[in-house]
């Protein structure tokens, strides 16, 4: 039976076999060490002699396990036997062995087939899993029901900009923004309560840390909410079961990235602040009068609550209506919608959405839409549906604010902007 390089301790004195990749090799005349990485770690092997093996060969070994001080985690394996099951071509493009501070993102990304295999590269992506466990386990919790809708559609909910086109047969349709035509109509279907995790897309041409073309949406919607702050609660337990989730299972994945995450008593202290207040805060730090929370100032707004509440967060609402899409439910020329600010990023954005359909009919031509449009979305209001909302969560955006990485696409698999689609 395969034994895996994090339960070698448990076999010390007895002959073993191990299956992975060699990581590194370190010939010393007569003796050469060779570690050998796994999906739990890196144990060291000991042969006697020379050995032809390359770097990121993969291999299945036999050997006797012992004691080593001196070696990873303390033990060894004295091989006897190796199977070459691959091997590697000796021309690596980038270094599997050594820390990614100094590669640059572009040769990171180029080679992302094989820089996914440095073990703190690729720890972003066991840690990105986790986070969608807890996010997914939390809300099963709550009574929620996971959904998957389609990612082609033939209108835009959100006015129709900002949207990929597809040739689909002989039509032509959307890659959509979100999937929030269809948590809507989930919500009145009965359901009430729903998620989703799924890629999102927007065709906007940015070409920052901050932006994806592609990403990974967690998406929730639910039924009979009364304002945005209830919005907000739902994701503050969510929070606290992620943070809390991340920090029991994954801290080696913190200590490697120097990174922490907030304690449940920190997100508690997320203060909610309107938008005319953010405007307030930043242009009282910035010393100018500003009229919109741009990139700086959402980072001032994060300054400003880790040192006057303890926590770079803050949920900021009342939104302007011009700012929201036209769905979002009215308050007087504000809007019951949020977004939550993560260590100087905007992480989430939500509110209650329109749930009437005379106020949605009125809504629409003031946002350069027509019924006909929207025929499809409007059914759902048209035959009842209750007083609801949601919001969506970034994947990639969260996992870069926990880790502390310096672009988002770090934190996607394979990247997706105006310059990247490969690999």
């Amino acid at each position: 039976m395969r034994v895996l390089a994090r339960d070698i301790a448990a076999h010390v004195n007895t002959e073993i076999t191990m299956s992975g990749w060699v990581h590194r090799i370190r010939e010393l005349g007569a003796i050469s060490f060779v570690l050998l990485r796994d999906r739990s770690g890196i144990v060291q092997l000991v042969y006697d002699g020379k050995t032809d093996l390359t770097l990121e060969s993969v291999v299945h070994v036999k050997g006797h396990v012992r004691e080593n001080e001196k070696a990873p985690g303390g033990f060894e394996l004295q091989v006897s036997h190796t199977d070459l099951l691959a091997k590697a071509e000796p021309d690596l493009p980038v270094p599997v062995n050594q820390e990614p501070d100094n590669l640059g993102l572009d040769a990171i990304l180029d080679n992302r087939l094989v820089s996914l295999r440095i073990p703190r590269i690729r720890m972003i992506f066991t840690l990105q899993s986790a986070i969608l466990r807890y996010f997914a386990e939390y809300l099963r919790g709550q009574d929620f029901t996971e959904i998957k809708s389609s990612k082609l559609i033939g209108t835009g909910t959100e006015g129709g900009t900002g949207l990929f086109t597809v040739e689909y047969f002989e039509n032509r349709v959307y890659l959509a923004q979100s999937p929030q035509f269809y948590k809507q109509a989930m919500v009145a279907s009965g359901m009430e309560r729903v998620f989703e995790i799924g890629a999102a897309y927007r065709a906007e041409k940015h070409d920052t840390p901050r932006h994806l073309n592609e990403y990974v949406s967690l998406d929730v919607e639910t039924a009979f909410i009364e304002t945005e702050q209830d919005l907000m609660d739902l994701e503050i337990g969510i929070l606290k079961a992620i943070f809390a989730g991340v920090k029991r299972d994954h801290q080696d994945i913190l200590e490697a990235w120097k990174a922490d995450v907030p304690s449940a008593d920190d997100v508690d202290r997320i203060p909610r602040i309107s938008h005319d207040e953010a405007k307030e805060i930043v242009s009282s730090r910035l010393g100018h009068r500003v009229f919109e929370i741009n990139p700086e100032g959402e980072r001032e707004v994060c300054e400003w609550a880790r040192e006057n509440h303890g926590i770079d967060a803050a949920f900021v609402n009342g939104f302007p209506r011009k700012k929201r899409p036209f769905y979002t439910f009215p308050d007087g020329q504000k809007t019951m919608s949020f977004d939550l600010l993560f260590r100087g990023l905007e992480i989430t954005t939500g509110g209650r959405r329109i749930n009437e359909y005379p106020m949605l009919l009125e809504t629409l031509p003031k946002f350069g839409l027509t019924p006909e449009g929207l025929s499809d979305y409007l059914q759902i209001f048209r035959y009842g549906c209750p007083p609801h909302g949601g919001f969506a969560i970034g994947l990639e955006r969260l996992t870069q604010k926990i880790l502390g990485l310096s672009n988002v696409k770090e934190a996607s698999l394979f990247p997706r902007d105006r310059k990247r689609v490969r690999p």
